[in-house]
């Protein structure tokens, strides 16, 4: 079996339900992990999302900020002993149990503070949120990295890569890019024993972008994009990594969000 995981920063899963259910039709993933949900759990469009083929289904969301989801065609259960970041409840991750073929893999979807725009945590305390929580994250990560068949992936909004931004030099002192952010982000890869599923396929000499300001006039037209959003897994799948999908059409789309569906297949 080849299973699809896709990850997408829906920016709001009401306002865009619609696309919701577009993603579903032309990616046909077999999971579905949401950040910025910005959406109350009782206020989740279940039957809209059930219409789509995903039975189960779990959330963590808040009025108008935040939230992540996790909408699956196999069974999950909620891994209720993760921790809550920083101590803020603020639903930046959601951790499931999927039943997949050939035994349960570890789902994590995060939806990591995107920093505020002053690259100080002196200055901007959202910054040093982000630092924190990006510190917190490594260290739980460590104590988890012997666990198998684990998946991370989400919206971390750090670029690490000299080439995960459209131009590495201009964007040194902007957060996303900064070297104490993408220098945090390595560490936890590394210490949690995680394997960059999308450079596995795209080499990191070559541009790789999910997100595109809304600030461009002609986002495709300045191209000037960053990746935000990754796909991390266990070094027991990466033998089994099969294709990875950035679903660029769909920064296109009427009313997008400013980030895209990135896609992986795992053959299982």
């Amino acid at each position: 079996m080849a299973l699809r995981i896709a990850t997408w920063n829906i920016n709001s899963i009401r306002l865009r339900i619609g696309l919701l259910a577009r993603l579903a039709e032309e990616l046909a993933p077999d999971v579905i992990c949401l950040q910025e949900t910005k959406c109350p759990d009782e206020h989740f469009p279940l039957d809209a999302v059930r219409a789509m083929g995903f039975e189960h289904i779990a959330m963590r969301g808040m009025k108008g900020y935040n939230g992540v989801a996790i909408l699956s065609r196999l069974p999950i259960a909620v891994r209720e002993q993760d921790p809550n970041w920083c101590e803020k409840g603020d639903c930046r991750h959601l951790g499931a149990m999927l039943d997949a073929p050939g035994g349960p893999i570890e789902l994590h979807d995060f939806y990591v503070p995107a920093g505020g725009d002053i690259a100080d945590p002196v200055a901007n305390p959202k910054f040093a949120h982000k630092l924190d929580f990006v510190m917190e994250a490594t260290a739980w990560a460590k104590s988890r990295a012997g666990a198998p068949r684990r998946v991370m992936l989400g919206d971390l909004n750090i670029a690490p890569l000299e080439q995960d931004v459209w131009s590495h030099k201009q964007l040194l002192d902007v957060v996303s890019h900064t070297p104490v952010e993408t220098t945090a982000l390595k560490r936890w890869m590394a210490e949690g024993e995680w394997y960059d599923a999308m450079r596995h396929f795209v080499p990191a000499d070559q541009k790789l972008y999910t997100w595109w300001s809304y600030r461009a006039k002609d986002w495709a037209a300045a191209d000037r994009g960053r990746r935000l959003d990754h796909i991390w897994v266990s070094p027991d799948l990466v033998g089994s990594l099969a294709a990875c999908t950035v679903h660029k059409p769909a920064r296109g789309w009427t009313q997008a969000s400013d980030h895209v569906p990135v896609m992986l297949e795992i053959n299982l």
